[in-house]
Parts: C-alpha cells; structure tokens; sequence
C-alpha cells in the first residue's frame, strides 16, 4: 500500500546518505495524507548516546556485520526523535512531545519544527504519550514548569501511568533510570487533573485505536491510525531501531525495561506489520521515521517510505 501522499523538506543542503541513518536536520519531516487525517513527522532533533546504550550486551561477532552495514561502527549514535502530528477536521493531536531542553542538548526542537508547520502550542488539542521516558515526555512543561501545551488534553496508557506513579519506582527501576522516574513523576502530577487513561483495543479519537506493546516500559502503548482499509502505525520505542530491532529481533535490548517481554511483543508486531503492509512511523526510525517492514529470509527490513 503506497503512502498516499509523502514530501520531505529540507533547510539548505539536500538529504544526503545521513538522513538514511537518521542525521538528517531537525527541519526536515514527512507527511502522509489519509482520508481527512493528515499527518506529519516532525523532530524534536537527535539522541546523542554512546553506541554501548543499544549495541551493549550484544554478540559483537554477529553485531560487527550490522554496525558495518548501516555505518554506526563509531563511539557515538544519534537516532533521531520523530514526533507525529495528527490533523483531522478540528483536532490537532501530538503523539508524545520530546524532550524538552533539559534532557540533552541535542533534543528539544519540537517547537521550531511545529511553526515550520504554522502550528503553535496553543493549536494542540490532544497529546498522546506512548509511554513516560524522557524522550517522548519531559517536552510537555516549559522553562517555567508550565503546560506548554495550554489547552491540550493529555492520554496515556493506564499502566504506564500507575508504573511512573507508583511512588515505589524510583528505588526500583535501578540507578541508571532513577532520574527517569523523578522526572516522570513529577511532570505527570502537572497533568493530573488534565490526563485520561488508556487501555488496549480503545477507540481513544475516531480513528485512532491503542495497542498494548508492553516491555520497552511496563505500559507502552502504540497507536493505529485508520481510514477505511487504509492505516498507519505509531510505534513509539517498542521498535526502537532501523537495524538491529529489524534484522535481530530476538536479541534482548539494553534500552528495553523488560527486555523478554520487549522481544516477544517485537516480535509479534513485526510479523503482523509485515504480513499486513501496514504503514508505520517509528520515534527513532531513520529518514524522517515512515516505511514499511519487510519479511526476509533471516529476520526483517526496514523500509523507508518513497
């Protein structure tokens, strides 16, 4: 099934070999057009990471290959943050918000991205998280610790939110993420008075329905995007990369909380995704985060949209 509709753009230079690993500039994004709903993938800019946070713990003999084949062999990696806008009629919906600028400072340009779309903050009606990582969360307050979003509806899994809430996560998540439950935490009671809960199979918007893809957190949820026979998938981090997610999906990430549950719920969506065509959009996907999942003869493929 061809993207209806697909452009990217580009400030400057055009995309050259970086965008296919996921380095192109925060200003360039994607769009699809379903029915009514229009969507677009803006960036809240790149993860800058070591390459030991996704290729640690791995069997470097069969990884080395991998590494080569898509040119992440350096120190370094810098997935990008792909945020999906959603645009139908007189919603405007964010799926999860980015970092903000006190995660790391190669993140936090959701805002420049979205008012290259004429969109502002005060526009938004909806933001949906995925799940309560940095990343995808700690974009919702302002300098200010304010709602940046002041008019905005907030959803997320009810899982996921008794997980970050539970005031026991913060001594049990382990040193490396304590700071990510704090943060959590404290963003989430900001909204508490404006968030509803999310279980799976829900209709949450017409035409939006949530998919229970536990492990990357013990909550995350997924969200298909329908119009008629045609849809796409938002993935959040349950397919956390172009490479090694794809072509070895059984091997446990570092980057997943429950790393058993993450392979078999990868597993279980790429065979499906595959087997169906379905469009997908991945927040850490290369080239701008829409494609499609190929089956192949050893695991499966990213492929990026035309």
């Amino acid at each position: 099934m061809p993207f209806t509709r697909r452009k990217f753009m580009a400030s400057g230079a055009s995309i050259t070999a970086g965008a296919a690993l996921g380095l192109a500039p925060f200003r360039t994004h994607a769009e699809i057009t379903l029915g009514d709903i229009r969507l677009d993938v803006v960036s809240d800019g790149t993860l800058t990471l070591p390459s030991s946070a996704t290729f640690g713990g791995l069997p470097q003999d069969q990884l080395a290959p991998i590494r080569t084949k898509y040119g992440l062999t350096g120190d370094v990696i810098t997935p990008p943050c792909n945020i999906t806008l959603m645009r139908r009629a007189d919603r405007t919906i964010l799926f999860d918000v980015g970092a903000g600028s006190d995660f790391m400072a190669s993140t936090g340009q959701l805002l420049t991205s979205l008012d290259a779309l004429a969109v502002a903050p005060e526009d938004v009606t909806d933001i949906v998280f995925t799940h309560a990582h940095p990343d995808h969360l700690w974009g919702v307050l302002d300098d200010f610790d304010d709602p940046l979003f002041p008019n905005a509806a907030y959803m997320i899994g009810q899982v996921e939110w008794d997980y970050w809430m539970n005031p026991n996560t913060v001594d049990e998540i382990g040193a490396e993420r304590a700071s990510f439950a704090v943060g959590a935490q404290r963003r989430l009671a900001m909204l508490e008075d404006q968030i509803s809960f999310i279980n799976d199979g829900e209709e949450i918007i017409s035409g939006v329905a949530a998919h229970a893809t536990f492990g990357h957190t013990p909550g995350h949820m997924s969200f298909e995007i329908k119009d008629g026979s045609n849809s796409v998938m938002v993935l959040g981090d349950c397919i956390g990369n172009h490479h090694v997610a794809f072509e070895q999906p059984a091997w446990i990430a570092g980057s997943d909380q429950d790393g058993e549950q993450g392979v078999k719920t990868r597993l279980a969506l790429l065979d499906k995704l595959a087997s169906e065509k379905t469009q997908i959009i991945g927040f850490h996907l290369a080239g701008g985060g829409m494609g499609y999942v190929d089956k192949t003869a050893s695991g499966y493929a990213f492929v990026a949209g035309e």
